[in-house]
């Protein structure tokens, strides 16, 4: 009998044992529950805890939690609709009322479904889209741009330069988001905007645009280059006849020079034998006459007078 017992009271402590001993991580805190209704304080420590056979241990992660919202389509100010995918950081601070609102982490998901994307709904459509894609801080450095007109124009930062950008935009999602928080014992930490994009017929329109901006920049630069092409042919032609009215006012020099050089010299040999000169010069325009040649000259002209003297000669 006293083996009996000894086996019976084993198996009721090793039985006790299994429903009043529980271990606490350290990642995680925990509320003892009695018939539904939480009972004591908040458990942080971790540890080998002990509780009573009819309660019930809850357990809620310290960590810091990941909320993944849907991609929503939404419209902006300038009523352009596009796809908003969001991500939030959060954490349970009170577990207490945690317990009591939301029960579990899936009934929390389910909250900040419905807080998180109620109020990033409403800030995405009052806000234009520059503001959602762009940084505050973004500037423009217009030698980058492949439109070199932008640096001309001085609109850059009026067009292009955001009043509020992304930044700020989550800033004030996380600061509306938690101001619903503290009545479900959550704490959120963080609120991103992981990715926007177009709607497809949207899409299909700013890649049209896209296309004519892009194209428009391309018949510029071609207007531009015929524009410069122009310019450089004038210059050539330009260039080349200056090239020909300056070797043409060298060739009429360098014949000046070498006329009067000629002339210089027939004067040197007129000067040194003035009979054999005119004598010569004589027979170069006898050489000038042809065979069929017929001129009418008095019988005393001096342009007969070396044949003459031939004749006499003779």
């Amino acid at each position: 009998m006293k083996a009996i017992l000894t086996v019976l009271v084993a198996l009721v402590l090793l039985a006790a044992s299994a429903t009043m001993l529980y271990t606490l991580d350290e990642a995680d805190q925990a509320i003892i529950v009695q018939f539904g209704q939480p009972i004591g304080g908040v458990i942080t420590e971790p540890g080998l805890k002990v509780k009573l056979p009819w309660q019930d241990v809850r357990y809620f992660d310290k960590r810091l939690l990941v909320w993944d919202g849907d991609v929503t389509q939404i419209p902006t100010l300038g009523r352009e609709f596009i796809l908003v995918d969001t991500t939030a950081r959060w954490r349970i601070a009170d577990p207490l009322l945690f317990l009591t609102s939301v029960r579990d982490e899936s009934g929390a998901r389910t909250r900040l479904d419905d807080i998180i994307d109620s109020v990033v709904r409403d800030m995405v459509s009052s806000t234009e889209l520059e503001e959602i894609v762009r940084s505050k801080d973004w500037e423009v450095n217009v030698e980058d741009l492949e439109d070199p007109t932008l640096a001309e124009r001085g609109d850059v930062n009026l067009e292009m330069q955001p009043k509020l950008g992304r930044e700020l935009l989550e800033q004030e999602i996380l600061t509306r988001a938690r101001a619903s928080m503290p009545a479900l014992g959550i704490e959120l930490d963080d609120v991103r905007i992981k990715r926007v994009n177009y709607i497809n017929s949207v899409r299909q329109q700013v890649e049209q645009r896209m296309i004519a901006e892009r194209q428009s920049i391309a018949e510029r630069f071609r207007s531009e280059g015929r524009g410069r092409s122009q310019e450089i042919l004038g210059n050539m032609e330009r260039d080349l006849r200056r090239i020909r009215s300056v070797a043409a006012r060298e060739a009429e020099e360098i014949r000046g020079n070498a006329d009067a050089e000629a002339t210089r010299i027939y004067g040197v040999a007129f000067g040194a034998d003035p009979e054999f000169y005119s004598f010569f010069r004589t027979l170069e325009s006898y050489q000038a006459l042809g065979a069929n040649s017929t001129l009418m000259l008095r019988a005393d002209s001096d342009f007969f007078r070396y044949l003459e003297q031939s004749q006499r000669l003779k």
